[in-house]
């Protein structure tokens, strides 16, 4: 049956106030080996060292970090880093990976809107700075098509987000608020229940009937899709020009004042692996199967990889408007206090970057640094 589509409403809120919880983060290992057939990348940390011996990146096993899935495996962002060495740790939800960041355990992440938000107000604007953006779009809401086949079938059922604040949860909670029903933030326990369920286990809980649906980035929507479940609601369709930010690139604030030379090195391997993959999209579609069977140890069939792949847009452009109209709908909400978030954005190297391209530069809908 196909989906019904939903009218566009105002943008989702990707930000709440919620604990941050720490998840156990698996290291990748790549360093500088090289290519093995098992996605590990192709280019060596040689040359002259910039101030730093070393750059940890931390990000997501997800299509939707497709930038540093490719960036890492093609080589692209050591490169221009020379003799500084990649380090690359995936963590399996955003607010794991700020904590991460604020402990130092990391310097750079690809990362959520609603974390990246959420640090940054808890550490009263001194914990990061968004650098850069990295992807729009890449989450949809998939649905068990014998129990839901319209958007009200969801009331009284089990749908899955990643953990409790992340940014499709904190989003799935304003999806429902805004359909007159409650849910506790906290426990998830409401008119709908919402279950907080790791990527890795959610398509085995929706094929054992342990939750109905899930609100998920990609490759896990596609993932369920295979196994049966239909697209009942795609995120891009609840915004303007169906433009989103989903994945941003954040730095450490510390890390950034003594190593800004690294942090460009990065930002520049940045915008070169996403101008490679807007090339090259099979290829590059490829190479980020080929990173993600490095992480699990499988790649995803081509029933999977193709949908996925084909939701997700690589972008500079961290769309700082909708980070902004999100942490507004959050606010009037009630899922946040009001935040304070100028200076959250500092796109001074990147637009140097782009300038030098002859590309237009990126906005900061006025949040950036004075």
């Amino acid at each position: 049956m196909p989906a019904p589509r939903p009218t566009v409403r105002r943008g989702l809120v990707a930000v709440a106030a919620l604990p941050l919880l720490a998840l156990a983060a698996t290291a990748c290992g790549y360093g500088s080996q090289a290519e093995d057939g098992a996605g590990r990348p192709k280019v060596s940390a040689t040359g002259k060292k910039l101030s730093s011996d070393t750059v940890r990146i931390g990000y997501f096993p997800n299509l939707t970090h497709a930038t540093a899935l490719v960036g890492i495996r093609e080589g692209t962002i050591q490169k221009e880093l020379g003799g500084t060495q990649v380090e690359s740790t995936a963590f399996n939800a955003g607010p794991s990976e700020i904590e991460a960041l604020n402990a130092g355990s990391i310097d750079i992440g690809f990362i959520g809107p609603s974390p990246a938000v959420n640090g940054y107000a808890r550490s009263q604007g001194e914990g990061l700075r968004i650098i850069s953006g990295s992807a729009s779009g890449g989450v949809k809401l998939v649905v068990n098509p014998d129990r839901i086949t319209t958007l009200d079938d969801l009331k009284g059922k089990r749908i899955a987000t990643p953990q409790l604040g992340n940014t499709q949860d904190v989003a799935f909670l304003d999806w429902i608020s805004e359909k007159g029903w409650k849910v506790d933030a906290q426990s998830g326990k409401g008119d709908v229940s919402v279950v907080r369920s790791d990527n890795k286990v959610t398509p085995g809980a929706y094929t054992s009937g342990d939750v109905d649906g899930a609100w998920v980035a990609e490759p896990t929507a596609s993932q369920l899709v295979a196994e049966g479940a239909e697209v009942l609601l795609d995120e891009r369709d609840l915004w303007p020009d169906r433009k989103f930010v989903i994945t941003n690139i954040v730095v450490s604030q510390k890390f950034l004042a003594e190593h800004p030379d690294v942090v460009e090195a990065v930002l520049k391997g940045s915008v070169a692996t996403n101008k490679w993959i807007n090339a090259n999209p099979e290829k590059a579609k490829a190479s980020a199967n080929k990173a993600l069977e490095a992480l699990s140890g499988k790649p995803l069939p081509k029933e999977i990889l193709d949908p996925a792949w084909e939701s997700i847009e690589v972008t500079d452009d961290p769309l700082a408007d909708t980070l902004r109209t999100q942490a507004g709908h959050s606010v009037r909400s009630g899922l946040l206090k009001e935040p304070d978030l100028r200076g959250i954005y500092d796109l001074g190297p990147l637009n140097k970057i782009l300038k030098a391209e002859g590309r237009p530069e990126v906005a900061d809908a006025g949040l950036g640094v004075e």
